[in-house]
């Protein structure tokens, strides 16, 4: 007898199948968790479904360099979580591990079937395609309306497929959920970010010592595009930051055979970073949640030096500021997807690069305000 039980499912929004899942039974009790043996199947309200069975499956390469030269199937018994695709009269299902993915189909309570798909070698340099779960659509998953070109014409994909066994059940007028349907999500922001810096840098080499500028507050301002990954329950984006950011300052350095005794170094340095960042989000509420990102950040410099002068004005040396990229790690806040504050820090950056014989490091601390248009 089969037992329905209403419990509390950590939902990770699985990209690839799990082998368990956790629940609790009530909000305060412990943690359990729980395999295709123990259940025979679980879901989350409006979201997504999952059968536990013991079924036949292929597993077999589709890697050209790793194809074997049996175009049949090669069967192993498992006992696995298939995510239903299409629930009607015709049942699609899913499963995906790492470089494996095949889709399995029933008619009403028949078991459960593999659809066949399969590349193999048939010579050293040929390669082909055993496409039998076209033969299987034709003979168990069809309508009045089905015709044999349309099915020759469906490739081994989540869309073709999908959108066949949708076409069926509607045509056989049976009623059935298509789980995939997109729920309304967000998958792209676009944020205004200014920003507020605060920015130091020093240079270093044989003979003039150590110059230490000056640290300065300034302003830069940036555009973020932030694109959502489809996983995970939309917790991890990538967001690409073109930012304009701008720092002026002078060193006065005391060097003993320069004369008037004193070099001062003036720097006037503004660039285009591009931060290409990973983020990952921790919900709090419905309406706000905390954030931390890495970011790699590419730095364009236009029209940028350093000048060495004496005291007196007169001039020693300028110096093309040619910057290296650096990393970033930030960590922020977000309340209704629309406001944002963040607190990055940047690594250290050489902008001297085309010197052998000087270094540098610049570094700065940002904290940078976010208004997301859409």
């Amino acid at each position: 007898m089969i037992k329905k039980t209403e419990v509390l499912i950590k939902n990770l929004d699985w990209r690839k199948n799990p082998t368990q899942f956790e629940y609790k039974e009530e909000e305060n009790s412990q943690p359990k968790f729980a395999t295709a043996k123990t259940v025979k199947e679980f879901g989350i309200y409006n979201t997504s479904k999952y059968v536990g069975t013991n079924i036949n499956i292929d597993r077999s390469s589709n890697n050209i360099t790793n194809l074997s030269h049996d175009k049949n199937p090669i069967f192993q018994e498992e006992e696995l979580f298939l995510k239903v695709l299409v629930e009607g009269n015709s049942n699609l299902y899913e499963y995906v591990d790492n470089n494996v993915t095949r889709y399995f189909y029933n008619k009403e309570n028949s078991d459960i079937e593999q659809l066949i798909y399969k590349k193999y070698k048939f010579s050293e340099n040929n390669i082909g395609e055993n496409n039998r779960f076209r033969q299987q659509l034709w003979k168990d998953v069809k309508c009045s309306n089905s015709k044999m070109d349309v099915i020759e014409k469906l490739n081994y994909t989540k869309k073709d497929l999908l959108k066949y066994f949708v076409d069926v059940n509607k045509c056989d007028q049976q009623e059935y959920v298509n789980f995939e349907e997109k729920q309304e999500r967000d998958v792209f922001n676009f944020t205004i970010r200014p920003r507020v810096n605060s920015s130091s840098l020093a240079i270093v080499n044989s003979y003039f010592k150590k110059n230490d500028f000056e640290n300065k507050i300034n302003f830069g301002l940036g555009v973020e595009a932030e694109f959502i990954l489809p996983f995970n329950k939309n917790k991890w984006a990538i967001a690409i930051e073109p930012t304009y950011q701008s720092y002026n300052a002078e060193a006065r350095t005391n060097v003993s055979d320069v004369a008037g005794g004193e070099v001062i170094a003036t720097v006037d340095y503004s660039s285009i970073e591009i931060p290409v960042g990973l983020r990952h989000y921790l919900f709090l509420n419905d309406n706000s949640k905390m954030f931390i990102n890495a970011s790699y950040i590419f730095d364009f410099s236009s029209n940028s030096y350093i000048e060495l002068n004496r005291n007196d004005g007169s001039y020693i040396n300028s110096l093309e500021i040619k910057t290296n990229n650096n990393f970033a790690m930030g960590v922020g806040f977000k309340q209704n997807d629309r406001y944002s504050l963040e607190l990055r820090y940047h690594a250290g950056r050489e902008v001297l690069g085309n010197y052998l014989y000087w270094n540098s490091d610049f570094k700065s601390i940002s904290l940078i305000f976010g208004y997301s248009l859409f």
